[in-house]
């Protein structure tokens, strides 16, 4: 990934964003060439130089202090996630991150399969599954080959399924909702792992296949999202509230394992039930065992 490129569109996309009312000034009578803040006011509030702060525009961010980016951080009213981000950016790890692609450890698909009432999978950093169990498989992508994860040839990606896949994209009911959340959690582990290949190929081709990806990238929207409740229509089970949970595996390369459930007594749970009475035992390609369902 081009990190100092990266910094650069995302200070100006925050300093774009911030009015002058918003911060105490009072705009000049003059017409503004520039939406937002201009950098001088910008570097003014937050106590630097207008070199300096430009500088880091250009991505030029050797010798930034902990308290430069607080305080630009502070004054462009970041979030957490942003304010970490801005930090990521600033100081890109230098370490290079391996590109072959991962496996699910035999214990994390035990796992899944020990879990037949609950749809769940197995993701690497850059979403794509490792893994899933049977009931995984039947709400999210019953469209794909049960061992689509197996092979790292074909192996699904949820957020290139999100864009370029019309049946995955077709699940949610509020797709530009999950389009959003989809593309700020890809800039968060872009920023992370700056030299990870597989991870800049993904983008790569999702620029080039999907206008919609490409504007949403270019907003550099940042938002950790582990929790919450997707709105889903299955093509047999119907309309479905799921609460989804993601818990991060015990693996230095940032797998992780989402997991979703349903309200107990609501529609969405009766709904959950009609893929559970599917004709198919639930278990996880190449974990050796089979479930019966319940």
């Amino acid at each position: 990934m081009d990190v100092p490129s990266d910094l650069g569109e995302f200070l100006k996309s925050r300093r774009a964003a911030l009015r002058p009312e918003a911060v105490g000034l009072t705009p000049l009578p003059t017409r503004r060439r520039v939406r937002g803040l201009r950098r001088e006011e910008l570097a003014m509030l937050s106590g630097v130089s207008v070199t300096h702060y430009t500088r880091l525009e250009q991505g030029r961010a050797a010798g930034a202090s902990d308290s430069v980016l607080t305080a630009i951080a502070r004054t462009l009213r970041l979030t957490d996630d942003e304010t970490a981000h801005l930090r990521a950016l600033a100081r890109p790890s230098r370490r290079t991150t391996p590109s072959r692609p991962e496996h699910a450890s035999a214990s994390v698909r035990q796992l899944l399969s020990a879990m037949p009432g609950v749809p769940a999978l197995a993701l690497d950093r850059r979403n794509d599954i490792l893994a899933w169990n049977t009931p995984g498989h039947t709400l999210l992508a019953p469209h794909l080959p049960t061992d689509a994860p197996d092979s790292a040839a074909i192996r699904p990606n949820l957020t290139r399924m999100l864009f370029l896949d019309p049946t995955y994209r077709a699940l949610y009911r509020d797709w530009p909702t999950e389009a959003v959340l989809a593309v700020a959690s890809l800039r968060q582990v872009t920023a992370n792992h700056p030299h990870d290949q597989r991870l800049t190929d993904l983008v790569g081709q999702l620029t080039i296949h999907s206008d919609e990806f490409t504007t949403l990238w270019k907003r550099h929207p940042v938002r950790t999202c582990t929790s919450g409740v997707k709105r889903l229509h299955h093509p047999t089970a119907g309309p479905l509230d799921l609460t989804f949970e993601t818990l991060t595996l015990p693996s230095p390369s940032g797998q992780r394992m989402i997991t979703y459930t349903a309200e107990a007594g609501s529609s969405s749970e009766r709904a959950l039930r009609v893929l559970q009475s599917l004709d198919r035992p639930y278990a996880v390609p190449g974990s050796g065992s089979r479930v019966g369902l319940s």
